[in-house]
């Protein structure tokens, strides 16, 4: 059986609202670490309006097998669902969480309003996932691929000042591959360590900060990744747990 080099993690596509309406979040890379990686997808053309809070559903993160992560009970704020990623064979890989502010994609950088919000990526801890083509298998999910989820996440909420609208596809395509090298080199400069409680348990997050906001990912002792991002909540105050009812961001 063919073993293919790319393995990045099924699509999350963005929510936010452009302007006009919001690019999709960039199609999963190849797993960091694997040699000469396939390059990635072609990037993707301007999506429809998000759906509205009121009529997001959870049904997608209740095919999922494995638990999902949102802010503890530390967070007061708003809780709102996102959108789940799936693999070839439709199982469910990840998804997102929501908290605070529903964020868009000009925000605070363009327009000068103050948004506060922390989105928390859940990736399954998968051994052997199958190829879109069902040829071959992809290397397994890792922190980095949680970083990469977080990192792109991020990327499609955040619009440089004074950036014309026909430029951001172009801004996006270079802003996705750096966010990729940065998710395969975790070691790196560019990232520094922070402690965060899970489930109350003090757990290590590779954590980096930009003009866009903050990018952190790590592993919790449930046997799934996590990612988040964020921009005006300061990350150093966050607590991560289980959710124990996915309904309630409904």
């Amino acid at each position: 059986m063919e073993t293919t080099s790319s393995s990045r993690v099924g699509v999350q596509p963005a929510e936010a609202p452009a302007p006009a309406a919001a690019p999709a979040e960039p199609a999963a890379p190849a797993e960091p670490g694997a040699a000469s990686p396939q390059p990635a997808p072609a990037q993707p053309q301007e999506a429809a309006a998000p759906v509205p809070t009121a009529r997001r559903s959870a049904e997608g993160y209740l095919r999922a097998d494995f638990p999902w992560y949102g802010l503890d009970g530390a967070f007061t704020g708003p809780r709102w669902l996102m959108q789940v990623g799936t693999g070839a064979d439709g199982t469910v890989e990840h998804g997102s969480t929501g908290h605070g502010d529903e964020p868009s994609a000009r925000g605070e950088l363009a327009t000068g309003e103050k948004e506060r919000f922390a989105v928390v990526v859940t990736v399954a801890s998968n051994p052997l996932r199958r190829s879109g083509d069902g040829t071959g298998v992809l290397e397994a999910t890792s922190v980095s691929s949680a970083a990469w989820l977080a990192g792109s996440g991020l990327l499609a909420y955040s619009w440089p000042g004074q950036m014309d609208h026909t430029l951001r596809d172009d801004w996006l395509d270079q802003q996705t591959e750096a966010a990729w090298e940065l998710a395969d080199d975790l070691d790196g400069a560019d990232w520094s360590t922070l402690s965060l409680p899970v489930d109350g348990e003090p757990t290590p997050f590779h954590y980096r900060e930009s003009e866009f906001g903050w990018v952190l990912a790590g592993s919790t002792r449930g046997g799934v990744h996590l990612g988040a991002y964020g921009r005006g909540m300061s990350a150093y105050g966050l607590g991560f747990s289980v959710i124990g009812d996915i309904a309630s961001y409904e």
